[in-house]
């Protein structure tokens, strides 16, 4: 007896290579995984070694430990990739007149030059193989500002430009290039400034979360890093060809006031 069902077809990402950076915890670990699961073979990238290694593990990928302050290290990384997850970044807190300038310089380096730099090391396998997907792991904060973190919006806005230079010059090549820009993510890194904020305040954190990081968002709770992780997987997806040159917010209605 013979059966005339087809053979299922193979996940979307099948035979696709990725690479994520800052992939050893929060939002690029939820995204290394997410395009695992769609069948991508994923280089993780992360300065720290134990988190790459992981999160490399868990998704059947390789690991790589690099600083992205590095132009050296940006240049070791792989060229022969087909997806580019641009995740890697850092924050600094204080006003403009206190605020360090070799700091600002620093996010500038990890947040604008290494992506710059990694879109000049990985179009050019991209455009020859005539597919190409960048997703750039923006902020609320390159769309919107807020005081304190002029480093961080900085970065944010310049990152947002570059994705769109890189979406005008790769669409004739099959490339696509889009930012999503997320609100307040429960990270590690939120979750530890939560309890700071609490600490400071004398209050609770359910109240830091509704009356100072989330002031501003209709919405008041964090994202899961699982949701940024799903619309970068959507966006390098077979529905979204024809999306390119968007920023994508993900901010719990922050920049619809």
């Amino acid at each position: 007896m013979t059966s005339n069902s087809a053979a299922p077809a193979p996940p979307f990402l099948h035979g696709r290579v990725a690479m994520v950076t800052g992939g050893g915890s929060g939002i690029g670990r939820a995204c290394a995984l997410a395009l695992a699961g769609a069948g991508a073979t994923v280089h993780v990238v992360d300065r720290d070694a134990e988190g790459a290694k992981s999160v490399a593990g868990e998704a059947g990928g390789r690991s790589h430990v690099a600083d992205l302050a590095d132009p050296d290290a940006v240049a070791s990384l792989p060229a022969d990739v087909d997806i580019l997850i641009n995740n890697a970044g850092l924050q600094h807190i204080a006003p403009l007149t206190e605020f360090p300038p070799e700091r600002f310089e620093l996010i500038q380096r990890v947040m604008v030059t290494a992506p710059f730099l990694l879109l000049r090391r990985t179009l050019p396998h991209m455009y020859a193989h005539r597919w190409g997907r960048v997703v750039n792991v923006s902020s609320v904060h390159g769309l919107r500002a807020s005081p304190y973190k002029s480093a961080y919006v900085a970065a944010k806005h310049a990152l947002e430009g570059l994705s769109k230079v890189a979406a005008l010059e790769g669409a004739p090549h099959g490339v696509t290039s889009n930012c999503v820009s997320p609100g307040y993510v429960r990270t590690p890194l939120v979750e530890g400034q939560v309890r700071d904020q609490a600490d400071v305040h004398g209050i609770t954190p359910a109240q830091v979360l509704t009356d100072v990081l989330l002031a501003r968002s209709p919405v008041k709770r964090l994202l899961e890093p699982e949701e940024v992780a799903a619309a970068v997987l959507w966006l390098c997806g077979p529905q979204s060809a024809s999306v390119t040159g968007i920023s994508l917010p993900l901010d719990g209605g922050w920049t619809a006031g």
